[in-house]
């Protein structure tokens, strides 16, 4: 059996640092790591005195390791390019495939510890010897859809120790071990943007040009307003559309290359059918029985079931028993088969809608 060596990813929030604590006292030699990421000096000198106090505190070592310019190449740069695409990306599971389970790993390498481990609400098992992703026990704060990508090499590793734990009991764990974070401190939802304001740091990042306005239309053509660029909107958007009707519409198309947005009514909005590209498996193969499964569409979207198609260049169709709302070019669908997640992929531009 590998020796209990773990490093830790402290952000300098509740959930991580109560992971290491956790660890600690189950018998783990733990080391913490922390990521330096884009952002501004002073945000950046903010973050690592609060690790180190962490640290400090749990008297562990602590190892800064620098990804700005990797994380602003393979994360904030496809974001971007996602948006003024007209999808809507998800940088949380790029970010979890390509930066922090990856550098965790080779952190963990170059300390000679096997096991790596987050303040994720998710849990492993391990099944005649493949290791299972699964959901959390805490269904309003799990994570396991942003995980998806992960690999048999990397779950191999990971030990997730708040996966069986609710968020309220991390906070009374936290405070009872008298860790120094803030009271009830949050990750930002993208860490990378400041305020979460997506839009601002997108046209600072892009310049006014990502401003271009265009055409609002309907499905049949019709012109119904203005937008004031493609990528302001998000599909199922209501608010913000400038337009007069005595029924809402909401945004169901963003077309970036013609500078339109296409908009109808709600019912317009829901779909049986979602198409995926670049699939990927928790057990490295696709799943045997493609009925008895759930798709996921988007984070707080609620599991339903449907059959799974694979097709033979790797892409996915999901047929839903059931219409399913507002389902989002560039977000990832995720099949689960009950609590366990199977694999997933990338929806693509176009999800066919029903008329």
């Amino acid at each position: 059996m590998e020796e209990r060596q773990v490093i830790v990813a402290m952000s300098g929030g509740v959930d991580s640092s109560t992971s290491a604590a956790l660890l600690q006292e189950d018998g783990w030699e733990v080391a913490g790591v922390h990521f330096l990421l884009p952002c501004s000096p002073r945000v950046r000198l903010e973050r690592v005195e609060r690790v180190r106090r962490i640290a400090d505190h749990l008297r562990v070592p602590l190892d800064l390791v620098e990804l700005d310019k990797v994380f602003t190449e393979k994360v904030i740069r496809p974001f971007l390019e996602g948006y003024l695409a007209g999808v809507t990306p998800n940088p949380c599971v790029v970010c979890n495939e390509v930066i922090k389970f990856e550098y965790l790993v080779r952190a963990a390498v170059d300390r000679g510890f096997h096991f790596i481990a987050t303040g994720h609400y998710a849990r492993i098992q391990q099944d005649n010897g493949v290791h299972q992703l699964l959901r959390g026990l805490d269904q309003g704060k799990e994570q396991s859809y942003f995980l998806h990508r992960l690999t048999q090499g990397q779950i191999s590793r990971i030990v997730f120790p708040l996966g069986h734990l609710r968020k309220d009991e991390v906070r009374v764990l936290a405070a009872g071990r008298n860790l120094p974070v803030p009271s009830g401190s949050e990750s930002q939802e993208i860490c990378f943007i400041p305020g979460d304001d997506y839009r601002s740091f997108l046209q600072s990042e892009t310049g006014m040009g990502a401003a271009k306005k265009g055409d609002i239309l309907t499905r049949e053509g019709e012109k119904v307003g203005e937008h004031t660029g493609p990528h302001r909107y998000t599909i199922g958007q209501r608010h913000g559309l400038g337009i007069a009707s005595s029924r809402p519409y909401y945004v169901m198309e963003i077309r970036a290359e013609e500078n339109r947005i296409i908009v109808g009514r709600k019912e317009d909005l829901y779909s049986t059918r979602v198409e995926a590209r670049d699939a990927c498996w928790i057990s490295g193969n696709p799943p045997a029985e493609t009925r008895a499964l759930l798709g996921q569409v988007r984070y707080r979207h609620k599991a339903a079931p449907g059959r799974l198609q694979v097709l033979p260049d790797g892409n996915l169709i999901f047929e839903f028993n059931d219409p399913q709302w507002a389902i989002t070019p560039g977000q990832a669908l995720v099949i689960y088969q009950g609590e366990q997640v199977v694999g997933g992929g990338w929806i693509t531009e176009r999800a066919n809608v029903e008329r």
